[in-house]
């Protein structure tokens, strides 16, 4: 027998050499692996954030400058979360610009920019009630617990103001901006009723200070604004905040004062107020006329900041203006001195926001409607769904690039939001749901090409959101549109027609046109059996009472496009007559309260049109006033003279001195120029327009001089 001998010392030694071999090749490979792996996660996360950032840096400047936010607060503080969060993760990624250490800029070119005394902040804010009780736990942390209370007050959704007080009078109001400078809106705020101009020198207040607070939109405003942008096809404001943002904007004070806004104050500056505690400031600033929230209450607790909370997240719907969370601050001033701020936000103040509303229901048909002006409205009809305490069943679809970016599809399940708690609209699609429902998807919504009414080809003009119909000497639903904008209320006034009425004389063709009204005879009215003869005769009374309509009015009624109440008044009385109007060049237009570029083109467009000088002259041949006439004005004595008010009145408000003026053949103006004839001066007159009228030499009279000129 052969034996033959292993040495297992030598195999056993070649065997785990080569182990150690395929050991280290395999933890360098998982090494190199998983660095690069890191590396990968790194470059995502840094091309993450330039994403994030212009993302935010696009939404600040749409919700800020366009006043036309594209995404919720929700959703805008969501990203900006994230962003921090990976900013934090990240420091070599540090930018001075970033969105994450700016407070958003409504900075306008039209205005003259202010630097802040103090910057204006923005507040943290949250969603979460964790965040609270964090924010509560953090305060007692700092003042190392000792006893303090929590201001708690209504988070208005406005526009944020400051205004600066000097020997008791309002000389600057300034918007927040960037938080280090603001615009100068001092001569639209000034139109706010509830902006005290002037205070009593007795009421207790310093000579000297700043007061901040939110200028605002009440609901009845910000529904009459709309409804009068829906009447002239214009689009309507999301929700209140914007229209306010857009209205203090307006470079007709005018059309500031038109629009009532209103105004809170809730933040007390100046060295000189010997108050230790933001309520009791509050309370001082409400002694001394200024508009404070009465529902401002101090939380000892947790729980009673809760309280708070869960109450007005119901009850807010009841206030005049819109309210979107709570903010809760530290009341004692030492405290939050000693707190301090950090970069972007005080340390002693959150705003907690409230979770807007939302519903889900199942998109089935989109259909369009026809405006007056030729405007194509896209419809959401959906299932019938309880959103914000009423039955939703339709939405506005506003216009093509909407439905695009919302990627539609028949039988989607859509997200509902109000804007503003009052327009219904659709802020998102469940795509998810498109799979687990096992439904089959139904057509991509696409906008139509062709007129749902005449089935003429639709167009878009360059810079416009919305499509029209071109057709507007034939579209039916342009011409009835237009016809029942010049009976309306605000225009002719004649109350005996209703659109029922009009749809059914277009539908007889009876009326075809406006002009085609002052043609109709009671028999061509009454029917056969004689039965509407009543009716009849009162529709044909209220047609003759409109031939005493005012030139402003009429000119209202035509529907000019972008021409409202407020502008057609101001061209009525510069012009006096459609003569002159007609007669009117761009620059004459331009030179006429209230119109910019866009308005005169419209308006000289509009009289160019042969038939509109067609329609125009029937009118006029019917009755209708197309000037105004010398028995409106109480006197010509000021006739062709321009006259700028200023301060305050003893005997008259100025809006009774703005209709005397007018009465008596003179135009209003809001600032002074070269054409000014004189300066009507007030209680509280502005330094500068004082500084401005004697550098141009422009005289200077008193209320009782005015009144003495005109024998009043």
């Amino acid at each position: 027998m052969i034996s033959i001998r292993i040495d297992g010392s030598v195999w056993f030694q070649n065997y785990i050499a080569k182990l150690q071999i395929y050991w280290r090749k395999s933890v360098l490979l998982y090494f190199k692996l998983g660095t690069r792996s890191q590396q990968a996660n790194n470059m995502d996360e840094k091309a993450r954030i330039l994403q994030l950032r212009k993302e935010l840096h696009q939404h600040n400047y749409n919700y800020y400058i366009l006043n036309a936010p594209t995404i919720t607060d929700q959703e805008f503080d969501m990203l900006m979360h994230e962003l921090m969060d990976l900013e934090r993760k990240h420091p070599e990624m540090a930018d001075a610009n970033s969105p994450s250490v700016r407070v958003g800029s409504d900075l306008s070119q039209d205005f003259v920019q202010v630097e802040h005394t103090t910057p204006m902040l923005s507040l943290g804010n949250t969603y979460s009630r964790t965040d609270v009780e964090d924010f509560y736990n953090r305060i007692r942390e700092g003042l190392q617990c000792e006893p303090f209370e929590i201001c708690c007050e209504q988070k208005f959704d406005g526009l944020s103001i400051s205004l600066i007080y000097e020997n008791y009078k309002l000389v600057r109001a300034v918007t927040r901006g960037d938080g280090v400078r603001g615009d100068d809106v001092t001569a639209n705020v000034k139109t706010i009723r509830t902006i005290p101009l002037q205070l009593p020198e007795d009421c207790g207040c310093p000579a000297n200070f700043e007061i901040r607070g939110e200028v605002l939109m009440p609901w009845q405003s910000f529904e009459k604004l709309n409804a009068e942008r829906e009447a002239r096809e214009e689009q309507l404001f999301a929700n209140p905040r914007n229209a306010a943002s857009g209205t203090l904007k307006s470079k007709s004070s005018a059309v500031v004062a038109h629009r009532h806004l209103d105004a809170y104050l809730y933040y007390v500056m100046g060295d000189s107020i010997h108050e230790p505690t933001h309520f009791g400031r509050l309370a001082k600033a409400r002694q001394w006329g200024f508009k404070v929230s009465g529902h401002v209450k101090l939380a000892h607790s947790v729980d009673e900041i809760f309280e708070y909370i869960d109450y007005w997240d119901v009850h807010r719907r009841e206030l005049p203006v819109a309210t979107d969370g709570i903010v809760l601050k530290v009341n004692s001033l030492q405290q939050q001195q000693h707190l301090g701020f950090t970069a972007k936000s005080p340390r002693w103040a959150i705003a907690y926001k409230f979770k807007a509303e939302r519903a889900c229901t199942t998109l089935r048909e989109v259909t369009y409607q026809v405006g007056r002006t030729g405007a194509i409205t896209p419809v959401a009809n959906m299932d019938p769904v309880l959103l914000a305490g009423t039955i939703v069943k339709r939405a506005s679809l506003h216009n093509e690039d909407i439905i695009k970016q919302l990627d539609l599809h028949i039988g989607d399940h859509v997200y509902l939001e109000k804007a503003g708690e009052i327009i219904p609209q659709i802020v998102g699609v469940n795509t998810e749901a498109r799979q687990q429902t096992g439904e089959a998807l139904g057509p991509k919504v696409s906008f139509i090409t062709h007129c749902p009414e005449c089935g003429s080809p639709l167009v878009r003009y360059p810079g416009e959101a919305a499509t029209y119909c071109p057709n507007d000497t034939a579209c039916p639903p342009q011409l009835k549109g237009r016809i029942e904008h010049f009976i309306s209320r605000d225009a002719m006034n004649i109350e005996s027609l209703g659109p029922e009425t009009v749809d059914a004389y277009f539908e007889r063709g009876l009326i075809h046109d406006v002009a085609d009204l002052y043609q109709l005879k009671v028999q061509d009215l009454w029917g056969e059996d004689g039965t509407k003869a009543r009716s009849a005769n009162k529709i044909i009374e209220g047609i003759e009472e409109s031939k005493k309509v005012p030139f402003e009015r009429v000119l209202f009624a035509l529907g000019i496009r972008f021409v409202g109440k407020v502008v057609a008044k101001g061209i009525a009385r510069h012009f006096k007559s459609m003569e002159a109007l007609f007669k009117a060049s761009i620059d004459d237009l331009l030179a006429c309260d209230g119109v910019g570029e866009v308005i005169a083109s419209s308006v000289r467009t509009f009289l160019r049109e042969e038939r509109n000088i067609t329609l125009i002259k029937r009118l006029s041949e019917a009755g209708v006033q197309m000037c105004i006439e010398e028995k409106e004005m109480a006197s010509t004595l000021l006739a062709g003279m321009t006259i700028v008010i200023s301060g305050t009145f003893e005997q008259h408000s100025r809006e009774e001195y703005k209709k005397i003026i007018e009465d008596n053949g003179g135009k209003n103006a809001t600032s002074i120029s070269k054409k000014t004839s004189f300066i009507l001066a007030g209680e509280g007159m502005g330094p500068s327009k004082r500084e401005k009228a004697e550098k141009l030499g422009i005289p200077i009279i008193n209320e009782t001089e005015f009144l003495a000129k005109l024998e009043v």
